[in-house]
């Protein structure tokens, strides 16, 4: 399975907003402040804007008609969310944590194409590389791919963030809770990576933990 990093379109968190405030309104929003759980905005709600992550974390989710949580994606600092192909928003998108967002809008008139077009392709990547890590049969395999995409996002650190709970993990990866804290457990006893604290793992055997998300 090739990982985010082989197929992530380059597109750098400075070069990103640079190239966006020019296509949006100025001047520049200052960012927001969510609280951690709170709402950032709602399936069915009015779409129209870009949100680029300056700290914290988001999750966008949809919920299912029984009742479950679907995560659909995570974005970490320098990240930008909340593309739509029309004019509603289709998930929820919630701060994981106390989290600050710059929301870049769209100017009246504005030919935004060209920025669009690669915010779209880098969103579609990622989409068709979850499917693949939820097509997975071995939950091990999930596991691993997650924290190798989680390394890489965060520059390829020994030591990485992980700001999401277990629950989401879960979630994100359509595992139970229990099954994501068995497979964390099992990495560690095989001395494939360290906990220091439960929002932190250390990846001590990155080779291996590649190994097995393939």
């Amino acid at each position: 399975m090739q990982t985010y990093a082989a197929l992530r379109i380059a597109l750098s968190p400075s070069s990103t907003q640079s190239s966006l405030r020019e296509a949006f309104d100025a001047p520049l929003q200052p960012v927001s402040f969510f609280p951690a759980g709170s709402e950032i905005y709602a399936q069915g709600e009015k779409a129209g804007a870009f949100y680029q992550v300056e700290f914290g974390a988001v999750r966008v989710y949809r919920l299912l008609a029984d009742g479950r949580r679907q995560i659909s994606a995570f974005h970490l600092a320098g990240e930008t969310f909340g593309f739509e192909a029309d004019t509603t928003h289709h998930f929820f998108a919630e701060a994981i944590n106390a989290t600050g967002v710059r929301v870049f809008r769209f100017a009246t008139g504005a030919d935004i194409s060209s920025q669009l077009l690669p915010l779209a392709l880098k969103g579609l990547t990622r989409a068709q590389e979850h499917l693949l890590v939820l097509g997975r049969q071995n939950a091990i395999e999930r596991v691993a791919a997650f924290l190798v995409d989680m390394a890489e996002r965060q520059g390829g650190l020994r030591q990485v963030e992980l700001p999401m709970s277990r629950m989401d993990i879960g979630d994100y990866l359509g595992l139970t809770i229990e099954t994501v804290s068995r497979v964390f457990t099992r990495l560690k006893d095989k001395g494939v990576i360290r906990l220091p604290s439960l929002r932190s793992i250390e990846i001590v055997k990155h080779d291996t933990l590649l190994i097995m998300s393939e």
